[in-house]
């Protein structure tokens, strides 16, 4: 198991939200949820570049930072479905600004996005 050897820096709301916010896949399983799509399948298939671990792992911090939760029914094979709480149903707001930001600026960051990949892969030949 991974062990922190840095201690998080919580000395204002921005590095919070970094602690609980931090992860590639975590701010679209938020969204996603909150869509309806509550099965681990349906998340991966929304998903499809995230590996089922990652997923995992990441739900799994979600349901830490009390954003999710999730529900196991008693039947076999097992059947579980996540859902926000109403804590995490807040930053559906906030998702929500960031990709109309996203939207908004979309020609402009995917052109800064790729030069900069551009830029790396010349450095590294």
């Amino acid at each position: 198991m991974y062990e922190r050897k840095i201690p998080p820096n919580l000395n204002c709301g921005l590095d919070l939200i970094g602690e609980v916010l931090y992860g590639k896949w975590k701010i679209r399983l938020l969204w996603f949820i909150n869509e309806g799509f509550l099965r681990p399948s349906e998340l991966q298939r929304k998903i499809p570049d995230a590996s089922r671990r990652v997923l995992n792992i990441q739900l799994k911090e979600l349901e830490d930072h009390e954003l999710v939760t999730k529900k196991i029914y008693p039947v076999v094979p097992p059947k579980v479905e996540y859902s926000l709480t109403e804590f995490g149903k807040t930053l559906i707001p906030v998702i929500s600004v960031l990709g109309e930001w996203g939207d908004k600026n979309e020609e402009r960051l995917r052109t800064v996005i790729l030069n900069r990949l551009e830029n790396n892969s010349e450095e590294m030949s």
